[in-house]
């Protein structure tokens, strides 16, 4: 069986006690370095992921069909919710229900709207991980959550705003769930080049 766990925003306190008697049951550990490094010392095998998802979820596929008596118990660590732009997606579609079970996780889009108190009500939430986003059909939201990359974060949404002529208020939080997270709340004349790890939420409040 895969167990592909949320393990939510970097506080540990809000992963759910489904994913941590998962977690204790392991065999195996899968997962980014950042979050196997948590695990340092679980006496489960570690496999880090790499950039080609294929081949993780080849190297899955192959320890799920064990010949062995013994099929192990594989949890997949994933940030946030594993179904919010995460592995969780790729999992389903590869293996069939019996094989695999999806434990939800606290998001970085949940932690933000709670941080600063405002609902998630008909919000759009998409991200610009690997794609050039549709601006144009994001801004016609007056809510909107976008989870960001290196490549296109709050700056590059900003002057996107800019360039339309758009008031919009940007929130943006950073390191979310960490000892190290902040939240700002900027118009987007105010937004700096770089932030760290961060997701952004677009309020158009002229509506």
């Amino acid at each position: 069986m895969i167990s592909v766990i949320g393990m939510g925003p970097g506080d540990e306190r809000l992963i759910s006690v489904a994913a941590q008697q998962l977690i204790e049951s392991a065999d195996i550990l899968v997962g980014w370095r950042r979050l196997l490094s948590q695990f340092e010392h679980h006496p489960a095998q570690k496999y880090q992921m790499g950039v080609d998802i294929d081949a993780t979820l080849q190297w899955l596929r192959e320890q799920n069909q064990s010949l062995d008596k013994h099929t192990p118990n594989i949890v997949v660590l994933a940030s946030g919710d594993p179904m919010l732009f995460g592995i969780g997606k790729r999992i389903a579609e590869a293996f069939a229900p019996e094989e695999r079970q999806i434990v939800p996780g606290i998001s970085s889009v949940q932690t933000l709207f709670s941080a600063v108190g405002i609902d998630m009500n008909d919000v759009y939430i998409t991200s610009s991980h690997g794609k050039q986003p549709n601006f144009d059909f994001i801004f016609l939201h007056d809510k909107v959550a976008l989870v960001t990359d290196k490549k296109i974060g709050p700056y590059q949404i900003a002057q996107q705003l800019i360039q339309r002529g758009l008031h919009r208020t940007l929130i943006i939080g950073e390191n979310l769930g960490y000892p190290q997270q902040q939240i700002s709340v900027l118009a987007p004349e105010q937004v700096q080049a770089e932030y760290e790890m961060n997701v952004v939420v677009i309020l158009n409040e002229r509506q």
